[in-house]
């Protein structure tokens, strides 16, 4: 039996064939994964940024609600009640979550500061 030269037989081809398939399906698994994994770390970068920005306006947001008890303090005419600060503040964290309304916020703080 001769064996022709040239081109491969039926076999070849098909054993040639599913090397090449093989092979683009690994590779492209691979990239696929490390493109999953670049995208799942700028995900978290961006949630940790989210984080760090929101940590940030709570502080700022704090400090401004100190400077206008403490400015409102003195306004009243006195010291002001621990329990009624406490009281503000609490009223403050209602505000901040969304629960109460600016508006809300400024009549019960008047109505606990006696004005």
């Amino acid at each position: 039996m001769r064996r022709r030269v040239g081109r491969p037989g039926l076999v070849g081809t098909m054993a040639r064939t599913a090397v090449v398939a093989g092979t683009a399906s690994a590779v492209a698994g691979g990239v696929h994964h490390h493109q999953e994994k670049k995208w799942d770390q700028q995900d978290a970068e961006a949630y940790e940024q989210q984080q760090q920005q929101m940590a940030y306006e709570q502080q700022q947001q704090m400090a401004y609600q100190q400077q206008a008890a403490a400015a409102a303090a003195p306004a009243a005419g006195g010291a002001l009640d621990p329990a009624a600060l406490a009281q503000i503040e609490q009223l403050a964290k209602l505000k901040e979550s969304g629960a109460l309304t600016e508006e809300e916020f400024a009549a019960a703080k008047a109505k606990l500061l006696g004005a």
